[in-house]
């Protein structure tokens, strides 16, 4: 496996098929571009529940801004992290 160049957090909660959805989306993708998943429970916290709570799932570069919302498809994912989240 190439060094992971990134990390891409996944902001999601249990049992939400649209965050399943939209990691299976991704997961055939992440080893060739090098990137490490990284998913993050919203539900632990209040503050990550108010901003992302009815957006889920959204990706974003653990060291960028922008960010991506569902939904995505495959060909805007891979735009997003060509570009490296923006």
């Amino acid at each position: 496996m190439p060094a992971p160049y990134s990390t891409l957090i996944l902001y999601s909660t249990p049992a939400c098929h649209l965050c399943e959805t939209a990691h299976a989306l991704m997961a055939s993708h992440l080893e060739r571009l090098g990137i490490v998943l990284e998913e993050v429970d919203i539900s632990m916290s209040d503050a990550l529940v108010d901003r992302y709570g009815i957006r889920i799932p959204v990706i974003r570069f653990a060291d960028g801004e922008a960010e991506l919302g569902w939904p995505f498809t495959e060909d805007a994912f891979l735009g997003f992290v060509g570009s490296k989240g923006g």
